[in-house]
């Protein structure tokens, strides 16, 4: 008796493993040295993972992502500057500017993001803002109201410290998922290496992100940018791609610089094993409660767990709600409901759907019970034959 109830809870506890592994439990979370750090899935917006995103830290040269962007949108790629002499002097990493030297901006910007120039970064800023000082100005009203970060305040154009010169991880994953839709800014951010002509320089620079150069293996890397400063400590973004899935990681304030590479890793890890983006198009239909017509108005991208069932619910007020198999709300559009439709039933295909991720949801649990419940028996049978 001992051996098939022990047989039949074996069954029961693998079954009920199978079940859960098949909708989409999530991989290990990652456990990171960084102070601050983020995954976000870059086509929908989604935070992945985050620790302490929201907390307000020293960026570095990843400032130079900001920098770039808001010049490429801001002026022309093909625009010849002259460098002065403030830029030329700037402390720090440099790809050796000589005050007076010509030099087209997107040059300036590749010297600013492949080498981290600092010189290049204050050439930048001086042409499309004139000065300093505006550039800061102009460069927060940018990030503020175009970007819509809202914990970033950057008082120089490459990251050197000021105390009021702050981000945070959120922010910065926002900064760069909005300048990787921009071509001219993709094009330079992926760049490994570029042969460097100036005045008083020749070299080939070399980008100083080693997953991107491949110094560190790791599939998919499509461009990043590293920081360091003493008291924003080792800082780097990073973006990858595979299949439909497009990530950004963020890690903040690493004590050393392998720490930095290893929290990236753990955080890419975690994102491609067990996340997907699953796409709404816009003009898609769904149901009201009225049964009026209603369709998304844009397209609606979503994060979810691997093979994990959704299901979509239009609340009173017409907004579609994505929710995942543990009732969680992952999304949701404010639909464009139109009232002159005649009503009509529900597609038997969201129908379905429905129906599909609420059976999913409870069936593990459900099924278990059943389980026990025919170990039960048996174990009343076998002791009624023992007694006969």
């Amino acid at each position: 008796m001992f051996f098939i109830r022990s047989i039949l809870l074996l069954i029961v506890l693998l079954f009920a493993a199978g079940i859960q592994k098949q909708a989409g439990a999530a991989e290990k979370e990652p456990v990171l040295e960084s102070e601050s750090a983020i995954l976000m899935d870059a086509k929908s917006g989604d935070i992945i993972f985050q620790k302490n995103s929201g907390k307000k830290m020293y960026p570095a040269s990843i400032t130079k992502i900001a920098t770039a962007i808001y010049a490429i949108e801001k002026a022309n790629l093909e625009d010849k500057v002259t460098v002065s002499a403030n830029a030329a002097n700037m402390d720090g990493t440099k790809v050796y500017l000589e005050e007076g030297e010509h030099m087209k901006l997107k040059q300036l910007i590749q010297g600013m993001l492949i080498n981290s120039g600092n010189d290049a970064a204050m050439a930048v800023a001086e042409y499309v803002s004139g000065n300093p000082d505006q550039f800061s100005k102009d460069i927060n009203a940018y990030l503020h109201e175009r970007i819509g970060v809202s914990q970033t305040n950057f008082m120089n154009p490459s990251g050197l410290f000021h105390e009021d010169h702050y981000t945070t991880s959120e922010d910065m994953a926002k900064i760069t998922a909005y300048a990787m839709k921009n071509d001219g800014f993709r094009e330079i951010f992926q760049t490994k290496k570029l042969p460097w002509n100036g005045k008083s320089w020749d070299t080939t620079l070399v980008n100083h992100h080693r997953m991107l150069t491949g110094e560190i293996s790791y599939a998919g890397i499509t461009g990043g940018k590293n920081g360091f400063v003493n008291e924003s400590k080792h800082t780097l973004v990073t973006t990858a791609k595979r299949d439909n899935l497009d990530l950004i990681a963020v890690v903040l304030k690493a004590d050393q610089k392998n720490f930095m590479y290893k929290d990236t890793m753990q955080l890419l890890d975690y994102g491609f094993k067990g996340f997907e983006t699953k796409k709404y198009v816009q003009g898609e239909s769904f149901s009201t409660e009225s049964a009026d017509s209603a369709k998304l108005p844009s397209d609606l991208m979503i994060t979810k767990k691997k093979n994990e069932t959704l299901s979509e619910r239009v609340d009173s007020s017409g907004k579609l709600n994505i929710l995942g198999e543990d009732g969680r709300i992952i999304n949701s559009m404010q639909l464009a409901i139109d009232n002159k439709h005649e009503p009509k039933e529900e597609d038997p295909i969201q129908q379905t759907q429905h129906v599909d991720g609420e059976i999913n949801r409870y069936l593990p649990p459900i099924l278990m019970v059943l389980c026990l419940l025919g170990l039960l028996a048996t174990d009343r049978f076998v002791k009624k034959l023992r007694n006969s």
